[in-house]
Formats: structure tokens, C-alpha cells, sequence
């Protein structure tokens, strides 16, 4: 981890205004600007129904998925639906199609995290794509991850090779502790499926004692996750192999237990996590995470492990923030997930993805 100097909060107070769309499948990419603070929020699509999953293709073509079952594609400020997996996706609850990362070495290979239903049970699955055939050629890599209404997990992350997979405990909590289950885990695969050969239970399980980990990034190889708690301790952990986090046990920190090195009571949800490296000089090497139930974007900054500064953005601008990314030249992204039936007041353009960049 970078060694980095304690700065007090920059108190950007960014704000967004939403875009409007020209014509289907094109917006206007609308933007606001805070020019005292310099950055600029840019609505980038809307219209969209639950986006979940983010991945950017090597000529920067933005594809993500819907969680009813979608894939779309955003070309030139054109978003076009490019697979339409509705009728074998079980969008249920916090289920449905989710997850999303190229292969690092054939672009033409991805990812997809999957809840679908077989013989009236729920399931998660990971799947393996060819985009050049709209993603309708399949293979599945892992199969028999537990699923329910709540509690799937269903990130994905490539990283050295290896795919990291957060599953939930899928409301079925002492499976977390379960380390021949797959449920409430981080697994780690070979690109092919394969438990990864340095994992440390012989099986495709590389952290368990989880409730429902939503964010996964990587930092000068040090891995990190997001994590929601019951009613209290959402946490941020450092995932380190064979560690156990202690759902449902403990939550937040413990003497038997990996402890968190952050925890939100009241829970604020945390969704999706990335690490910035882009153009805004007073984010470079910070932890960004997006907020379902505080409806903000949270800025952390962490130095050698630990938290010493956190900052509230956007803070109830967009409504519930899921996925937050980071894109080919730096920029900031963030997903809304206001038509997932949990928000109070959904706006008229959402679910959106904004970019946040200098003005």
C-alpha cells in the first residue's frame, strides 16, 4: 500500500444534474459544474433498469449489465442492448444477471454472474461469453453457488489471472462459516473455473465468513472488499487467503476474528469499490464506494491499511448509488439502482451511470 500523507477533507459538495435523452439510446450527455472545485459530473446513459456490472473493452466501449438479464453497450454516447438474457435469468430479489469482466488476455471471452432458477430452486452460476456471438454462446465455470431473494454477492474481478467471485450467505448465515460451501465467500478460480492452486482449502474458496460482500479492488496487490452487516458494522475488509471474517458470529471487530479496517453503524450499504488513479489530483489513491442506503458516494483514504479520512460526495443527489468504476483514462463512474423497487422516490431518467471528471 502507497504511503500516504493524512489531508483534511476536500469538502468538494459536487453536485449532477441529470441529462435528457434526443432519441432512443442517445443522451445529450448533459453535465454540471462546481468550477470553484473542478469537477465536472456528466450523465453518461439513463433510462436504464438496475445496472449492476461494469467492464470497459480495450477500445473503450463501456459494457454493463442490467440485472433483469441485460447487456448493453456504450459507443460514442450510444447505448444499445447487446445480449437479452431475460427469459433464462431469475431476477429475484437481489438476484438476477449481475457481475461482469473481460477475459485480461481475449476480449472476446467474459464473465457474467448469473442467478437462474432449476428445478424450482435458485442458483448462482459464473459464466463464460463470446462476445463476438452477442454473448449467447456459453460455458459455465462454476455452478451450484447457493442463491436467494437476498444475499448473492456477485462481483466479479480479474486480477493476475485469477477471478475473484463474491458470493452471499443467501440468507442461510451459518453456510458462511462453511468453508466447503460457497456461499458467503470470496472464491478465487482459474481463468477456466479451476479452484485456484494457491488457495487455501483445496477448493475454489479464498476468504470465508461473509454476509453479502459487494466491492472488490485491488491496490498495489492488496486486495479489498466491501461489505454489508446485518443492522449494524457494514464493513471494509482486507481480504488476505484462508482469513475469516466471522459472519455471522461477529460482526465488525473481534479478538478470534480478521478484523475490518472500517465499519458504518448505522449501516450506510456499500456497493461496488474501485481505487482512483485518474486526473482529480486530490482523489489519486483513494477508495471509492457508492452507498444504497445513505444514498452518497464515500471517498477513503487509506495509508498502510488504515483509515484516516473519509468524505461524503454527491450525498443525496442521485438516490442509491450500487457500482462504482473506473474507466480507461482515469475517470471516475458510478452506477444509480433507483428502479430496484428500493428507493422512495425513483426519478424520472434513472437508473443513470454518471462520470465525474475535472471541469
Amino acid at each position: 500500500m502507497r504511503r500516504r500523507t493524512y489531508l483534511q477533507s476536500m469538502a468538494l459538495g459536487i453536485t449532477g444534474l441529470a441529462g435528457c435523452i434526443d432519441s432512443p439510446g442517445r443522451s445529450t450527455g448533459a453535465t454540471t459544474t462546481n468550477g470553484e472545485r473542478g469537477v465536472r459530473v456528466k450523465t453518461v446513459a439513463m433510462n436504464l433498469e438496475v445496472p449492476w456490472g461494469a467492464a470497459f473493452s480495450s477500445n473503450g466501449d463501456l459494457y454493463f449489465t442490467e440485472r433483469p438479464g441485460r447487456i448493453r453497450r456504450i459507443r460514442d454516447n450510444d447505448h444499445e442492448i447487446i445480449a437479452d438474457m431475460t427469459n433464462r435469468i431469475a431476477h429475484v430479489g437481489e438476484g438476477g444477471l449481475l457481475g461482469l469482466a473481460f477475459h485480461p488476455k481475449n476480449e472476446n471471452l467474459a464473465y457474467t454472474y448469473q442467478t437462474y432458477e432449476s428445478g424450482g430452486t435458485l442458483q448462482n452460476r459464473v459464466v463464460r461469453h463470446r462476445v463476438s456471438d452477442g454473448f449467447e454462446r456459453e460455458t459455465v465455470v462454476l455452478d451450484e453457488i447457493p442463491a436467494a431473494s437476498n444475499h448473492d454477492g456477485g462481483r466479479l474481478l480479474i486480477h493476475d489471472d485469477a477471478l475473484f467471485v463474491t458470493t452471499g450467505d443467501a440468507s442461510d448465515r451459518q453456510r458462511a462459516q462453511d468453508a466447503d460451501s460457497l456461499a458467503g465467500k470470496v472464491l478465487r478460480l482459474t481463468l477456466d473455473g479451476r479452484p485456484h492452486p494457491d488457495n487455501p482449502f483445496d477448493n475454489e474458496v479464498f476468504t470465508y465468513g461473509h454476509r453479502n460482500p459487494q466491492g472488490l479492488a485491488f491496490d498495489e496487490g492488496t486486495l479489498y472488499s466491501t461489505e454489508h452487516g446485518p443492522d449494524v458494522n457494514d464493513e471494509i475488509n482486507v481480504l488476505e487467503a484462508g482469513n475469516n471474517y466471522g459472519w455471522p458470529d461477529v460482526t465488525g471487530k473481534s479478538d478470534e476474528y480478521a478484523n475490518p479496517i472500517a465499519t458504518y453503524t448505522p449501516t450506510i450499504a456499500p456497493g461496488g469499490a474501485t481505487f482512483y488513479d485518474g486526473p482529480i489530483s486530490q482523489w489519486k489513491g483513494d477508495f471509492f464506494f457508492g452507498s444504497l442506503v445513505d444514498t452518497h458516494l464515500h471517498r477513503v483514504r487509506i495509508d498502510e491499511r488504515n483509515v484516516v479520512e473519509q468524505e461524503r460526495l454527491l450525498d443525496g443527489e442521485y438516490g442509491r448509488l450500487r457500482t462504482t468504476f473506473t474507466g480507461p483514462k482515469g475517470d471516475l463512474y458510478v452506477m444509480t439502482s433507483n428502479q430496484d423497487g428500493r428507493a422512495s422516490n425513483p426519478a424520472p431518467q434513472d437508473d443513470r451511470i454518471l462520470k465525474l471528471q475535472p471541469a
